[in-house]
């Protein structure tokens, strides 16, 4: 069966390597993002199954608007991959940006809060749908520098969940997929403010996961009968492991 998929942050990383598996399993992929030359490239790339759509997640009139704003034939979404989200900065709490913060809050939680809203009563209405998240181990294991990122995690977990609450009974089903490391996108770069070598040493003498895994996971939990719900994915390279409870020892 061929579902029309919305697929926010398609434009680099995890986002562009969904967008190229679920056209690969037959799927019609609406590819959203912020940056419309890149969007372009993939579409013809891909060709006519995928249709490029310039978003920004923390516009919140332009997200209110959809699914109006797609092309006729397109408004019909059975899957939203809520992909769309970054990490900033690494400082400690008492040294972060706010700026910074306010940013991840506005794309992590709020942009995903929006989109789902935005979407969700046609899929209910319809009786059929998906809203995959894109988490995060943050939202489980707790890092020095990740505060307010692994804050937006956190939320997105226990959102995901709580979703699933209200929709029991119904055939919309959601998941949250939580990766750890993972390397070959732009995240470390985009935290670290475009410094490529502090980026590339998050995963020097590592095998991390990569976006094509990912997009495994994705298109695993979308093509599942429509009975099944996978409710969380975690998932870590073997390289990665969650690690013992600090403790500051004095003398």
């Amino acid at each position: 069966m061929s579902l029309t998929v919305f697929v926010t942050g398609a434009t680099a990383g995890f986002g562009k390597a969904i967008a190229e598996r679920l056209v690969g399993d037959g799927h019609r992929v609406i590819a959203a993002g912020r940056r419309a030359e890149r969007l372009e490239a993939l579409q013809a790339a891909l060709g006519d199954r995928l249709l490029p759509f310039v978003l920004d997640v923390t516009d919140t009139s332009a997200v209110a608007a959809l699914p109006s704003s797609l092309p006729e034939g397109w408004r019909e979404v059975d899957v939203l991959v809520n992909n769309a989200g970054l990490a900033l900065g690494l400082d400690p709490a008492q040294k972060a940006d706010l700026r910074q913060w306010d940013q991840m809050v506005a794309t992590n939680i709020t942009g995903l809060m929006h989109m789902t809203r935005a979407l969700l009563p046609a899929m209910v209405e319809r009786n059929r749908g998906h809203v995959v998240n894109l988490g995060s181990i943050a939202g489980s294991y707790p890092y020095p520098g990740g505060h307010v990122y692994g804050g937006t995690k956190a939320f997105v977990k226990q959102f995901s969940l709580n979703l699933k609450a209200d929709l029991v009974g119904t055939m919309v089903r959601v998941t949250d997929v939580e990766p750890g490391l993972c390397g070959g996108t732009e995240f470390s770069t985009v935290r670290f403010s475009g410094d490529d070598a502090k980026a590339a040493a998050v995963y020097q003498g590592t095998e991390p996961l990569t976006a094509a895994d990912i997009a495994e996971t994705v298109s695993w939990v979308v093509n599942l009968p429509g009975h099944v719900n996978i409710n969380r994915v975690e998932m870590m390279p073997t390289c990665q492991a969650s690690g013992p409870l600090a403790i500051k020892r004095q003398g």
